[in-house]
């Protein structure tokens, strides 16, 4: 939990009134390898910090899964759309191995908005960095060849490629597992 609060600090520093609010309702949470933080048609009404292991996001469209998103340690992980509407998720979001997490509901969220302005900051900056990376994503599959999304992703997320099956990272970039298997033969 200090690991949380020494990141969220760094960002900007924290008040002790905050500090203290934030370690009263912080909630620890221990996923196993493949067990569930969300599922599709649950509503996301948590905030989730990676303290260890790996999680991904995915939906499924005609019976295929689809990976959007791999977090891990030192990351803030929500559906997006489920958390800031709250309302029930396309996506479900799975460990990939065994989690440690640090949580708070939305509705705890909005009042330390609320009371706490110097967070107003920290979650300004979080929610830039990503909806950077978000928007880089995007363009990554809209614009880069196969080749390239693979050669992006191994030069500033490798270590992705080696805790992530090939299976999602295929899916991630949008590829088949065969042609993933032909890139890398290449490389």
């Amino acid at each position: 939990m200090n690991e949380l609060l020494d990141y969220l600090h760094t960002i900007h520093p924290l008040s002790p009134a905050l500090r203290q609010h934030l370690l009263s309702i912080l909630q620890l949470r221990v996923l196993n390898k493949r067990d569930y933080l969300l599922k599709t048609g649950q509503v996301n009404n948590r905030i989730y910090f990676i303290e260890r292991g790996m999680v991904r996001c995915f939906y499924v469209k005609y019976d295929k899964e689809i990976c959007s998103w791999f977090m891990k340690e030192g990351d803030v992980i929500i559906s997006v759309e489920s958390f800031f509407t709250q309302r029930p998720s396309y996506e479900s979001i799975q460990a990939l191995e065994d989690c440690v997490l640090h949580s708070i509901r939305y509705d705890e969220l909005q009042y330390i908005f609320q009371h706490f302005p110097e967070f107003n900051f920290i979650g300004r900056v979080l929610t830039e960095k990503y909806y950077t990376l978000s928007e880089q994503r995007l363009y990554s599959l809209r614009m880069e060849r196969a080749f390239e999304r693979y050669n992006y992703l191994l030069n500033y997320y490798p270590e992705l490629v080696q805790r992530v099956p090939s299976t999602y990272i295929a899916s991630y970039l949008g590829i088949t597992l065969e042609t993933l298997s032909r890139i890398k033969h290449v490389r």
